[in-house]
């Protein structure tokens, strides 16, 4: 990524538009322009275009690759950025020892793309715990991360630094183990290796660069915050709606996971039962759902909820 031509066009664009720098394709790039879409923004242009111009708010959005969007946002280029913790991470060590600026700030965490980076070694081999990585070569796409771990335990290592396929490692002779993301451990196990300890737990995280936006934007990007955590909300709640004896409904509050002061609604020619409305903020199980019922609660409905604002 040439961050001096993308600076260019950011120099000469209209300062009210809102530039924002998003994976291309990987594992968040569907999560984040759902959450875009969710949001009432509406693009036109093709996925194929490294700059989408949306067509009813003043964002621009840039499709980059991942590890590029912490030095856009470091070096002032965008000014909000969606990515991995763990590339943030790794971004921050690598720019911190270049003597670059690694200012930024955080402006909330989102509820997708939690992942893992954990050490794996061949299915055969036995495991006591980190020491028995001492002077072994580890394969890693993640260098600076597994550093920071393995230092602070004592333990040192042969770096072997693969930007993909870091899983094949082990097989070819190059790695004794290796380092790398898992969500599944599908891809693991299908190349002879177990996963064997997590040294850190990442999802996406929106940040912001380190300087003032400028009033305008400042309106745009805050109307997306509140968006956006209308949008996770909803995606965490459901909508319970059910028919309940009155004379139980401290025992079905008391309950139901994480939920608001209910709506009570008197039901035509029924004196002893009432309809409940209530919005949950957690999970909820199948136990939950019965035992409402055995609470003589009847007809539960649990519905998902689109969008919410508090």
């Amino acid at each position: 990524m040439n961050n001096c031509s993308i600076a260019n066009c950011e120099n000469s664009s209209d300062k009210t538009r809102l530039r924002i720098a998003i994976q291309k394709s990987g594992r968040l790039t569907e999560d984040t322009e759902k959450l875009f879409r969710n949001s009432g923004i509406k693009f036109a242009e093709s996925h194929d275009h490294l700059l989408a111009h949306a067509e009813n708010l003043p964002i621009d959005i840039l499709r980059v690759r991942d590890d590029d969007i912490p030095g856009l946002i470091m070096d002032h280029v965008v000014d909000w950025g969606v990515v991995g913790q763990n590339v943030l991470e790794e971004t921050m060590m690598q720019r911190k020892l270049d003597g670059l600026n690694i200012g930024y700030t955080e402006v909330m965490p989102l509820n997708y793309g939690d992942c893992r980076l954990s050490v794996a070694v061949p299915s055969e081999n036995d495991w006591h715990g980190l020491s028995d990585l001492e002077g072994k070569k580890i394969a890693t796409t993640y260098p600076f991360l597994l550093r920071r771990v393995l230092k602070e335990r004592g333990i040192s290592f042969k770096p072997v630094l693969l930007t993909g396929s870091v899983e094949v490692a082990p097989r070819a002779g190059l790695a004794d183990a290796i380092c790398d993301l898992v969500c599944t451990g599908a891809t693991l196990q299908s190349n002879g290796l177990k996963e064997v300890e997590t040294i850190y737990r990442s999802k996406a995280v929106l940040i912001c660069r380190d300087q003032e936006l400028y009033p305008e934007k400042k309106a745009i990007a805050d109307l997306l915050v509140q968006r956006f955590k209308g949008i996770m909300a909803a995606s965490e709640s459901k909508y319970i709606m059910m028919n309940a004896p009155r004379a139980k409904l401290e025992a079905i509050r008391s309950i139901l996971p994480g939920a608001e002061n209910p709506s009570i609604i008197e039901l035509e020619g029924d004196h002893e039962r009432v309809a409940l409305h209530v919005v949950s903020r957690e999970k909820v199980f199948w136990e939950t759902l019965e035992q409402l019922k055995s609470l003589g609660a009847t007809s539960i409905l649990v519905v998902p909820i689109e969008k919410m604002l508090d």
